[in-house]
């Protein structure tokens, strides 16, 4: 039996760590907390592919618009595309994942669930990758922007810092670099070209598109139209 001034030892030891690992975590939470809440006002001033580009010495575009300075098409396009449910769900559309666990599983081609809601929230706070601390602080993150932000800001953040194309991060600047036009002046057939390109922006280009792309983008346009005629963006008017 160890001695009384050992074994109380530990248990101070065993104390003290557990006090700085609760502390760790409030910290943690309360700074969360406060970065969502600037977030809620100020422009996201950096993601993580901006600063790889940046660092990488490539040349990063953007340019900060607010939501009503986009041409309606253009989440009507994202949620077309993307996240059909985007109005109605509380940042997770587990129908939609369900589906995906279940194409991937057959050996289709790979393709995630994530709603623009989760996007927004690991392309806002998070790095690139798959592992389980980043799809849990994802899913925290996307708790938070849904209760504090609310949809119409998470689609203005989504849509001004989602990778659009080497280098070009947001609408207006993919607008501008495709199109030579502002985002406020996007025509349902652009932005569903751009919503086309999202998945492999890099790989796309939304001004000279190849066949898959153009026929994707048609399928797109044709969800914008039912996006505005049955309200489907209603959240965000």
């Amino acid at each position: 039996m160890p001695p009384r001034s050992t074994a109380a030892g530990r248990r101070s030891l065993f104390g003290r760590v557990l006090g700085i690992a609760v502390r760790a975590v409030l910290f943690g939470i309360a700074f969360s907390l406060l970065w969502v809440l600037i977030y809620r006002f100020v422009p996201v001033p950096l993601t993580w592919p901006m600063a790889r580009d940046a660092i990488a010495g490539h040349h990063v575009e953007r340019h900060w618009v607010a939501l009503s300075a986009i041409a309606p098409a253009v989440p009507r396009a994202a949620i077309g595309a993307e996240d059909s449910q985007f109005c109605t769900h509380n940042g997770f559309d587990f129908s939609a994942m369900e589906a995906a666990v279940e194409r991937n599983a057959s050996g289709k081609k790979l393709r995630g669930g994530s709603t623009i809601s989760q996007q927004t929230a690991k392309n806002a706070f998070l790095w690139p990758g798959r592992s389980y601390l980043r799809k849990g602080l994802e899913a925290y993150f996307t708790v938070l922007i849904e209760a504090i932000w609310g949809k119409p800001r998470i689609m203005e953040v989504y849509l001004n810092i989602a990778e659009m194309g080497p280098g070009i991060y947001g609408v207006e600047a993919a607008a501008q670099h495709y199109f030579h036009v502002s985002a406020a002046q996007l025509t349902p057939a652009q932005a569903s070209r751009i919503a086309a390109i999202l998945p492999q922006p890099i790989k796309r280009d939304a001004a000279a598109p190849g066949r898959a792309v153009q026929r994707y983008a048609r399928r797109i346009e044709k969800r914008v139209r039912v996006v505005r005629d049955e309200g489907i963006d209603g959240c965000l008017r």
